[in-house]
């Protein structure tokens, strides 16, 4: 990971002082560097030494960093991770320009990798999360969201990058295709849970500790899984609150909201959602060769569900 952090501090060079300015700022910001972790961890499981994993780690982390960047402007959030959003800090033109320069950096990158599998499988991802971003404005303040449309923003938006990732290790790797598969399954499913343990913290967390504002999914009109299993669950009256909070992103209601998803079990359901996407991870993972990268691989996957930021 030492290795990684390297190639993206002199990668992320720029002629023009502001872009460098926004981009270590958001980078430096404390982020898991998850995504970057996978492609390691899969690349180490498969025995791969290659140095073309770090930079390749780098590109999936930059992909992901532009589009946080892209995010916070469509939301118009002002936390993340504990401090202002580069949005809040900077104004939204430098962060969409800056996040478009972070995309077509790791583009640039990609080319140096001269593998064209592992360009076509960024360029598709790419492609995929921008899919899965307009999906989930058109769903906003939609209220007649079921958990299969919502699943399916969340594989697009959040668990592609995760699958992409994931799948890069095993390229790299020379890995065969029943193995390169089982990565890329691996990928999904982690990052499936992740988005949707990540949803029910907005309505159980601890904002210090998630380092975002709790109700900030309802006050952006977004029906999350714990949403639809509440109007699933709950009484006429709650059905009616949740829906009309959902439609015109009120948090006026926010406490009374907490109080029915926690009450109707969706919290609890939530969670069971994302264990089920946990253990087909770890199932995929158990598909690799046993060494303490694919243990780790099987680790992360059960310690997600015990995340609380």
């Amino acid at each position: 990971m030492q290795e990684v952090n390297n190639t993206i501090a002199s990668r992320l060079d720029s002629g023009v002082p502001l872009v460098g300015e926004v981009a270590r700022y958001i980078i430096a910001s404390g982020g898991k560097r998850l995504r970057p972790a996978l492609l390691l961890l899969t690349a180490g499981a498969l025995g791969c030494q290659s140095a073309q994993r770090f930079n390749l780690a780098a590109v999936v982390e930059f992909i992901h960093t532009a589009t946080l960047l892209h995010d916070d402007v469509v939301d118009e959030s002002t936390m993340r991770r504990g401090r202002s959003t580069a949005n809040e800090t900077f104004g939204n033109p430098a962060s969409v320009l800056v996040g478009d320069f972070l995309h077509s950096r790791a583009f640039q990158m990609m080319v140096d990798s001269q593998n064209m599998r592992a360009m076509r499988v960024l360029a598709d991802a790419t492609n995929v999360i921008a899919e899965g971003e307009v999906m989930q404005l058109m769903n906003m303040h939609d209220a007649s969201l079921d958990e299969a449309g919502y699943l399916r923003v969340i594989r697009s938006k959040t668990a592609k990058l995760f699958e992409a990732s994931a799948q890069l290790g095993a390229i790299v790797a020379g890995a065969p295709a029943d193995l390169e598969a089982a990565c890329a399954e691996y990928g999904q499913s982690l990052g499936t849970a992740f988005q949707v343990i990540d949803d029910a913290l907005d309505y159980d967390g601890d904002p210090r500790e998630m380092g975002k504002n709790l109700g900030d999914d309802l006050r952006e009109g977004k029906a999350t899984l714990p949403l639809i299993l509440a109007m699933q669950n709950g009484t006429d009256d709650e059905r009616a609150l949740v829906r009309q909070a959902i439609e015109k992103g009120d948090t006026g209601h926010l406490q009374q909201i907490v109080q029915i998803v926690h009450r109707t079990g969706s919290l609890e359901g939530t969670r069971l959602a994302a264990g089920r996407q946990a253990e087909l991870a770890a199932r995929a993972a158990r598909k690799l060769p046993g060494n303490a990268y694919s243990s780790g691989l099987i680790e992360l996957a059960t310690q997600l569900l015990q995340r609380r930021s």
